[in-house]
C-alpha cells in the first residue's frame, strides 16, 4: 500500500510539473494557430507548388517535377538581372539610409539649435515616413514627370538643356526608384538613431572632453559604439524589407523599361500573374525566402549576442 501511495504522489507530482510547463505554450497557442495558418500552410503550400506542374490555373492534373522549377529558374538571365537590381536598390538604400538618418538625428540631438527650430526640423524630416507607398510613387511620378518640377527647375536653371526621362530611361530609372526609396525610408533610422543618442550617458562624454578628446574622436570611441547594436539591427533589417520591395517599384516603373528597374518582387509577381507560371513563381518566391531567413538568422544572432 506504501509503495502504491508513493507511485500515485510521484505520478501527481510529475503531473503537475507537466502542467505547469504547458500553461506558457497555452498562452502562447493563439499566436501560434494564427502564425501556423498566416505562414506555416501557405509556405508549406508554396513550397509544394515550387516541386510540382500545372498548379492552379490548368487543364492538365498537376506533375511532380522535383528540382526542375528551380533550376530553370537559377539559369534564367531576368532572374539574375532582377536579383543584381535587388542588390543595387536594397544595398545603396541601407548605406544611404544610415548615412542620412546618423546625420539629421545629430542634427535633432545637437543643442546647437533652438526647441523651435529642432520641432519644425522633426516634422519636416519624418514627413517621408508619414506616406504609404502608393502615395509615394504617385507624388514621385509626377515630380519626375518629363512635364514635372524637377524638370522645369533644371531647364530654367541651365542645368539641363532638354527634358529628362528619370523613369523612362534604361540609365536612370534604376537610380531614380533607388533615390525614391531611400527618400521615403531615411526617417526610420532617424528616429530610432535618435532614440538611441538621447539614450547615451553624457558621462561619457564629459568623462572624454576631460580627456582631451575632440569632436571626431567623441564621434569615433563613444557615439559609434553605443549606437553599434541599434545600426546593425536596422540595417539587417532594412536589407529584409528592402529586398520585398514591391509597391514602389510597380507604381512607377512596373519593371521597366525593359527590366532595367526589375526586381525579385516584380519578376514573381510578373510569373505568376501575367504569365501565370504559378510553378515557377512558388520556386522564385521561396528563393528570396531563404535568402530572407539567411539575414534573419544573422538578425537573431546579433540580437542574442546584445542582450
Amino acid at each position: 500500500m506504501a509503495n502504491i501511495s508513493i507511485s500515485a504522489e510521484s505520478k501527481n507530482r510529475s503531473w503537475q510539473r507537466t502542467k505547469k510547463q504547458l500553461v506558457p505554450f497555452a498562452y502562447l497557442s493563439p499566436t501560434i494557430l494564427l502564425l501556423t495558418v498566416l505562414s506555416l500552410i501557405p509556405i508549406a503550400i508554396v513550397f509544394y507548388y515550387s516541386l510540382m506542374d500545372n498548379v492552379i490555373i490548368t487543364r492538365t492534373p498537376p506533375a511532380f517535377v522535383g528540382v526542375n522549377n528551380y533550376i530553370e529558374i537559377l539559369t534564367d538571365n531576368v532572374f539574375f538581372q532582377a536579383l543584381r537590381n535587388t542588390l543595387y536598390l536594397t544595398i545603396m538604400s541601407v548605406i544611404i539610409h544610415l548615412i542620412l538618418g546618423l546625420a539629421f538625428a545629430m542634427l535633432l540631438n545637437t543643442k546647437v539649435i533652438g526647441p523651435g527650430t529642432r520641432a519644425l526640423f522633426r516634422v519636416v524630416y519624418i514627413l517621408p515616413w508619414v506616406f504609404t507607398a502608393s502615395i509615394i510613387a504617385i507624388l514621385w511620378r509626377l515630380l519626375l514627370n518629363p512635364n514635372g518640377i524637377i524638370n522645369y527647375l533644371l531647364v530654367e536653371g541651365g542645368l539641363a538643356s532638354a527634358q529628362i526621362e528619370w523613369l523612362g530611361s534604361r540609365d536612370l530609372a534604376l537610380h531614380a526608384v533607388t533615390f525614391i526609396n531611400i527618400w521615403s525610408g531615411y526617417p526610420f533610422y532617424m528616429v530610432s538613431l535618435l532614440a538611441g543618442l538621447q539614450g547615451i550617458p553624457s558621462d561619457l562624454y564629459d568623462a572624454g572632453t576631460i580627456d582631451g578628446a575632440n569632436r571626431r574622436q567623441l564621434f569615433r570611441y563613444i557615439t559609434l559604439p553605443q549606437l553599434k547594436p541599434i545600426i546593425i539591427s536596422l540595417a539587417m533589417l532594412d536589407f529584409i524589407w528592402t529586398t520585398h520591395q514591391f509597391t514602389l517599384i510597380w507604381m512607377t516603373t512596373g519593371g521597366g523599361p525593359i527590366r532595367a528597374t526589375e526586381m525579385l518582387s516584380t519578376f514573381t509577381y510578373k510569373l505568376a500573374f501575367s504569365s501565370y507560371k504559378f510553378s515557377l513563381a512558388s520556386a522564385t518566391a521561396f528563393v528570396i525566402l531563404t535568402l530572407s531567413i539567411i539575414v534573419a538568422l544573422f538578425y537573431v544572432r546579433n540580437q542574442r549576442a546584445t542582450d
